[in-house]
């Protein structure tokens, strides 16, 4: 709590041009209300309640100055309502209660209102849903009244966004779905440039069957609050989806900067592991293996026996010597599991055999013991360990020249690849399909091959590995034409890869 009262100054450098004029004659409040706004739109809610009681402190009347601390204080897409902040929003949003009279302007007077369903004193976490809904319905009459205003949409999708789960696939027939789309679009038609609706309509339509609906978007965010790392970052959750590689690699070196930045006052610090995740994400399918590898080394400096991450970019990019040299394997039992998968495979590329089957019998036994709660970003170790104990199993019966049986165990990791829940990014920085098509092409099957390539490109489109797959299919099948076209394809998506490749994978 001590840091959460200290003071904050103002980040000229971290803010963009976004500015919520509030009803406050004070020039310092209004600027701090600016960094708070901003800083939620970029979903900093740690520093944000500091900048809010900032403005408090400059004008004590400022009743929406109030009203957005509760708003700071309340749970978001990215985490629940916290037990011990719910009195303190509670108290918030009473003072910003008390602070309206008949002076006060009409649209802040409604967010206040609304605001007021949102929390009680005493946090109770099965009431959250009831208090969540009232909120939302409140911000569905807000919004009515007040469509045109850039700062009503926003927090009316945020509160309806919050209604629906936060993992999975969102289904664009659900009409709670297509209501939030309504919302945000209505917004963006009047202001393509606005940090909150850009920001909610990415992840609104990242995980429904047309990402691309916010492209727009993502070009234009990564740049609006130019220190706010999450921000920087957004675009890659939609240039991912659409194979844009090079632009996600982009935008994730630019919010792995700003959370440098934050170290100096220019830049906030938001989730800098996940934007190291995205970035070894992206540049594996991009193939930009030394920026892959160096986010996977900084990752493990920021989390605890996350070296498996850097274990796992040299094995996507074939660098087998340096898996080995790594002797500092992760504590907890799943990092431990992806760490012995990928010594296994490098001991298997060395020509120790027996040592990666020694490896292999530890990543079954971890996959088949460890329980599900032990896994990572909501995916179990059953599933991951069982997508690459697959892939260490297959080439290990390749290399004895039991084809079919390596097909066999790539086709496993590949079932338990697609029963994995979406996430972004996905846990593993490569796709098990990689492994069945490289293993069908050498058993003589391209035309299975390209069917598996094409599925990969469906997932990850645009990536290097699977239309360089796809490309030796086609031409396994004397299909020069169609072959030709995938290659220019696949010079266009790697234009920036570091990697030469002659199989879809090491």
């Amino acid at each position: 709590m001590a840091e959460a009262e200290a003071p904050m100054p103002l980040y000229p450098k971290a803010l963009g041009p976004f500015t919520r004029p509030v009803d406050t004659s004070t020039a310092e409040a209004q600027a701090y209300m600016d960094q708070g706004f901003q800083m939620m739109y970029a979903f900093a809610h740690e520093e944000a309640p500091r900048a809010f009681r900032e403005a408090q402190q400059r004008d004590s009347t400022c009743a929406l100055c109030f009203w957005a601390e509760a708003w700071a204080l309340g749970p978001y897409l990215n985490a629940r309502m916290r037990a011990e902040n719910a009195p303190l929003a509670h108290a918030a949003i009473q003072q910003a209660m008390a602070r309206t009279d008949g002076q006060t302007d009409a649209v802040e007077r409604a967010l206040i209102e609304a605001m007021a369903h949102r929390y009680e004193p005493v946090h109770e976490q099965d009431q959250r849903a009831r208090l969540d809904t009232a909120y939302a319905d409140a911000m569905a009459e807000v919004y009515a009244a007040y469509p045109a205003d850039l700062d009503v949409g926003p927090l009316y999708a945020e509160a309806l966004m919050l209604l629906e789960p936060r993992r999975g696939n969102w289904d664009l027939d659900k009409p709670e779905v297509q209501r939030i789309h309504e919302v945000l679009e209505a917004l963006l038609v009047q202001d393509l440039h606005h940090p909150g609706a850009c920001h909610l309509y990415i992840h609104a339509t990242e995980s429904t069957t047309q990402p691309e609906k916010a492209e727009a978007c993502a070009e234009y965010l990564g740049d609006a609050i130019p220190g706010a790392s999450h921000i920087n970052h957004m675009p890659s959750h939609t240039f991912n989806r659409v194979g844009r590689w090079a632009e996600a690699v982009r935008a994730n070196i630019q919010a792995w900067h700003s959370d440098q930045k934050a170290a100096v006052g220019e830049g906030f610090a938001i989730y800098p592991s996940h934007n190291l995740h995205m970035l070894l994400f992206a540049a594996s399918m991009g193939g930009e293996g030394a920026v892959a590898i160096q986010a996977g080394k900084d990752y493990g400096k920021l989390i605890e026996g996350g070296v498996f991450y850097q274990v796992l970019a040299l094995v996507r990019f074939g660098r087998f010597d340096e898996v080995l040299e790594l002797d500092d394997p992760p504590k907890s039992p799943l990092f431990r599991g992806l760490w012995d998968f990928g010594q296994g495979y490098a001991h298997l590329r060395a020509g120790h055999r027996e040592k990666a089957r020694k490896a292999l019998e530890r990543v079954e036994r971890a996959a088949r013991t460890l329980p599900p709660q032990e896994g990572f970003r909501g995916h179990s170790p059953a599933q991951l360990l069982g997508v690459v104990g697959g892939i260490l199993k297959g080439e290990l019966l390749r290399t004895e020249g039991r084809v079919a049986a390596a097909i066999t165990a790539f086709e496993q990791s590949v079932a338990l690849e697609d029963s994995l829940q979406y996430d972004e990014p996905e846990p593993l920085n490569f796709s098990a399909r990689d492994w069945l098509g490289a293993a069908l092409l050498e058993a003589g099957r391209p035309a299975e091959a390209e069917a598996v390539y094409r599925e990969a490109l469906r997932d990850h489109p645009r990536n290097g590995w699977s239309l360089f797959g796809l490309e030796q299919a086609l031409r396994a099948q004397d299909r020069g034409k169609e072959a030709e076209a995938v290659h220019l394809e696949l010079e266009t998506a790697w234009a920036h890869a570091d990697t030469w490749i002659r199989a879809s994978r090491f």
